[in-house]
């Protein structure tokens, strides 16, 4: 794989079919015609089965002030998907976060902004527990709030041209997860949308 100058802030570049292919500059990889790169979502729940979720800021290129997951990011070239999950959790949430388990490690999708910037990502998908208080990055978010499950899933049925289209995306597939919480020994599900269902 080809390094780029400043690997810190760099993407992973993809092939169709999912292998790294090179790096390109975070900075600039997002443009009308983004090239598929690795990232990652991830949704924090906590003990009642609420999940957080945020508002992007205003200055994000992409999908500024939409409601969208907990957290996203890229890994950088040489980064494991999930160190990337524990750096970016500290960098935009001002916290840890425990219990990582990946739910959708093949999900994929494409979108383009109003402004016409595309999105293109081969985007693993996490699920956490916080560890510790929310600290939000003003240069990242704007707002939070933990919502019920069942709200969050009938908001993406009623209205997901109001939220980022990859939370519309994963939440539809997550709904029908039934993943347990190995660390609970089995006793509840590792993610709370499992099961849930609007009326």
């Amino acid at each position: 794989m080809t390094q780029t100058a400043d690997s810190t802030d760099a993407v992973v570049l993809l092939s169709d079919g999912g292998a790294p292919v090179g790096t390109a500059p975070r900075a600039t990889v997002h443009d009308t015609d983004t090239p598929l790169h690795l990232a990652f979502s991830c949704y924090l729940h906590d003990d009642r089965g609420r999940v957080l979720v945020t508002r992007r800021a205003l200055a994000k290129r992409t999908w500024p002030g939409v409601w969208t997951n907990s957290f996203c990011g890229h890994p950088r070239p040489g980064e494991a998907v999930e160190d990337a999950v524990h750096r970016y959790a500290e960098h935009e949430l001002g916290t840890r976060v425990t219990g990582l388990t990946c739910l959708l490690p093949r999900f994929r999708y494409r979108a383009v902004d109003p402004g016409g910037v595309v999105e293109n990502e081969l985007c693993p998908v996490f699920a956490a527990r916080l560890d510790g208080e929310v600290r939000p990055n003003p240069d990242e978010l704007m707002d939070h709030r933990w919502v019920e499950a069942t709200d969050l899933v009938r908001a993406v049925a009623v209205a997901p041209w109001a939220l980022s289209p990859w939370m519309v995306e994963q939440v539809a597939e997550l709904v029908g997860l039934g993943h347990e919480d190995e660390s609970s020994g089995g006793a509840g599900p590792a993610w709370p949308f499992a099961g849930t269902r609007t009326r």
